[in-house]
């Protein structure tokens, strides 16, 4: 079907693509996306969500004539797919990053699962992004914390290309951060609050343009957003396992204290009561989880 513009007009799918300088791509982009969207059954949008771009994106994207917002102010990946989101027209949502690493063609598979699905995420079957040699051991370390933490197996932790219900995805906004650690926390957001997640293998490409990972600064808000997405949906899988361990800790020292001097040490109380009091927060903390999902419905 054409890409529909009737402001009123109702469709299936919004594709969403959000930008900053990305004029040697976004062109290639929304020509993927509207011959792989033009060859399915689905009603759709294309829409660019421009972050403040210093080059030619916002003029090359208007004469491929999809529907753009301009970001009065610039705010990062995860502020723009917010934007998006919000104005967005189609209940499903499609979202792939404008650099032109992502298949477009896989966008119509991704919606077929759908409403069977909450979410359907594109797999990549190869890293080809900048500093491979520290991205792929820093992705698979977050994404084992990520599996504990949520007790799900996930193939593609922080993959852009998404397909999901704008209806679920609008009720974690307030938790999705302006960076690039949005795209795990949208995935992390369902898993944590019992919405079905799944995936499909999709090929990767690499990135035309220059890169915006910065390896220090964004590998370690990675690992602050998984842990962070599991303290707001699921705390006891934090606390508790630290808990035990101090508990452990405080037994063996007060083991070791009782053959040495005969009687326990300060440290060792403290060590125990430090145990239990973390393990009290953690319970209180999931009542609190637990009164809010309530309240929420």
């Amino acid at each position: 079907m054409p890409e529909l513009y009737d402001e009123n007009a109702a469709i299936d799918a919004s594709v969403l693509i959000p930008t900053y300088n990305e004029e040697k791509a976004i062109a290639g982009v929304i020509d993927d996306v509207r011959k792989a969207m033009d060859a399915s059954e689905y009603s759709y949008e294309i829409l660019v969500v421009d972050d403040c771009s210093k080059d030619e994106t916002v003029k090359i994207a208007r004469e491929k004539g999809v529907r753009i917002i301009q970001r009065k102010m610039n705010g990062g990946s995860g502020a723009s797919r917010k934007t998006g989101i919000r104005a967005a027209r189609g209940e499903y949502i499609a979202m792939l990053d404008g650099d032109g690493t992502y298949t477009a063609a896989d966008i119509p598979k991704m919606l077929d699962l759908l409403p069977d699905w909450d979410q359907v995420n594109g797999a990549r079957t190869s890293e080809e992004g900048a500093l491979k040699a520290l991205r792929v051991p820093a992705k698979w370390m977050i994404r084992q914390l990520a599996v504990y933490l949520s007790g799900v197996p996930i193939p593609d932790l922080n993959t852009g290309l998404k397909v999901f219900k704008r209806s679920i995805m609008t009720k974690f906004l307030w938790v999705i951060p302006e960076g690039f650690s949005c795209v795990t926390t949208m995935t992390l957001a369902f898993l944590c609050n019992g919405y079905s997640v799944t995936w499909i293998p999709s090929e990767y490409h690499k990135r035309i343009g220059k890169s915006k990972f910065h390896p220090i600064k964004d590998t370690s808000r990675y690992i602050a957003t998984v842990v962070r997405m599991v303290m707001y949906f699921n705390p006891l899988r934090v606390f508790l396992p630290v808990s035990f361990f101090i508990l452990l800790l405080g037994v063996l020292r007060s083991w070791f204290s009782y053959r040495s001097i005969g009687g326990l040490q300060e440290g060792d109380i403290i060590l125990i009561l430090g145990a239990v009091l973390i393990g009290v927060m953690g319970l209180l903390a999931d009542l609190i989880v637990a009164q809010g999902r309530s309240r929420n419905g």
